[in-house]
């Protein structure tokens, strides 16, 4: 998944610190990303989700808050307006960059934020929000403590995760005085709202009343027992799988068709995580699936492995040739399953000396019909005559070279 790191200006002149995570293969669409209450750009659930998305041909633009992470600005200045501001800011830069944004994406205060923005950027067909809280005056219990005497002093600092923040009398009073009801009654877009039951930190109820305010179209999935930050990838991977699969209803995510001169189209393999083994695999414009390992192995297990797919291959040819020769006879198969067992395990011979080993892929075919003994012997002869099969058992050639 390429990335790249730049920057853009807001209204009041800050230049604010963004990555534009990009699809390796066909750019689909293009969302924006708004990180929690003094969270940033790179948090883990960030990071996650926007490469998920990117592996799915959605481009993500996640940029650090005013005052936050590596972009400019004082955070004693910002208010929730200013945080929707700098959404507005971001979606101006995409649009003219020729990549304007059809998804805004935002988690926790950030999720409100792209609430409150949505009605504000031109072409928002659908928001996603994790868990958000519907009064955006909610986030000041991180600092309950401290609200009186920033209303008297004008600021105070706070700890806010471990870390200290200045927090501003115009922040306090911004979020109290705002309210989201209309803006989400008039959304105008697709609304999917995710949020955890257990969530500590924005209780599930924010969602309710979210989801009761807007109108249809509009989504509730629920985070189950995942933290409010969504720190465990899985969960993280499992909340970009769900916004993925939704948006395609509203954002007609029809990808390109396949270059000219590759009937099959190229098989395009990608990370989907650089710590682990999971990969992105996409045959062409189309098809899409997971590889990975076994969790023995360092792996996730949310996919085959790739010897798993070279016996997905085999069983798949074999059956297939199996039934285009009973087709064109007119013999009465009713039914092909073919059963491949592989010998080696791929991360084994990752770690040893392979060249003195044979592969052994076990076939065992079940025909299910009225056929006659001739009839299937003579099929368990046409499966050897499986193209994959040939390809296995002689030797084959692969030429490797660096893209430019």
């Amino acid at each position: 998944m390429p990335t790249q790191r730049i920057t853009f200006q807001t209204a009041s002149g800050a230049q604010l610190s963004a990555r534009l995570d990009l699809p390796a293969g066909a750019h689909l669409t293009t969302a924006i990303f708004a990180h929690c209450f003094t969270c940033g750009k790179d948090i883990p659930a960030a990071r996650r989700i926007a490469a998920r998305l990117a592996g799915l041909g959605i481009a993500v633009l996640r940029f650090d808050f005013t005052g936050l992470g590596h972009s400019e600005g004082e955070f004693a200045n910002t208010s929730f307006t200013s945080n929707v501001e700098d959404l507005v800011a971001a979606a101006k830069h995409l649009t003219q960059t020729g990549m304007a944004p059809s998804m805004l994406i935002g988690h926790s205060l950030g999720g409100a934020a792209v609430l409150k923005a949505a009605t504000q950027i031109d072409g928002i067909k659908a928001v996603a929000t994790l868990g958000a809280p519907f009064d955006p005056g909610h986030v000041t219990h991180n600092f309950a403590d401290s609200v009186s005497q920033i209303i008297e002093e004008g600021q105070a600092e706070v700890s806010l995760g471990g870390r200290p923040f200045i927090i501003g009398k115009a922040f306090v009073e911004d979020v109290a005085k705002t309210e989201l009801t209309e803006s989400v009654a008039h959304l105008n877009a697709a609304l999917l709202v995710m949020h955890a039951p257990l969530d500590k930190i924005v209780s599930v109820d924010n969602a309710s009343d979210i989801f009761i305010a807007a109108k249809h179209p509009k989504s509730f999935v629920t985070l189950d027992d995942a933290d409010h930050l969504i720190t465990r990838p899985e969960d993280a991977e499992y909340a970009a799988e769900v916004i993925t699969t939704w948006a395609s209803r509203y954002l007609q995510l029809r990808p390109p068709a396949p270059p000219i001169g590759a009937p099959e189209g190229i098989v395009r393999t990608c990370e989907a995580d650089s710590k682990g083994f999971l990969q992105d695999i996409h045959a062409g414009p189309v098809h899409h699936v997971l590889a990975d390992e076994p969790l023995a192995y360092g792996g996730t297990n949310k996919g085959m492995s790739p010897y798993g797919f070279l016996s997905a291959g085999l069983g798949a040819c074999t059956s297939m040739t199996i039934r285009m020769y009973a087709r064109r006879k007119g013999w009465p198969l009713d039914h092909v399953s073919v059963d491949v067992n592989h010998s080696k395990v791929h991360a084994q011979d990752a770690e040893a000396a392979t060249e003195n080993k044979i592969d052994t892929w076990k076939r065992t075919i079940k025909l299910t019909g009225a056929l006659s003994e001739e009839q299937r012997q003579r099929l368990l002869e046409i499966a050897d005559r499986c193209p994959v099969h040939r390809t296995l058992e002689r030797a084959a050639k692969v030429e490797t070279e660096l893209a430019a």
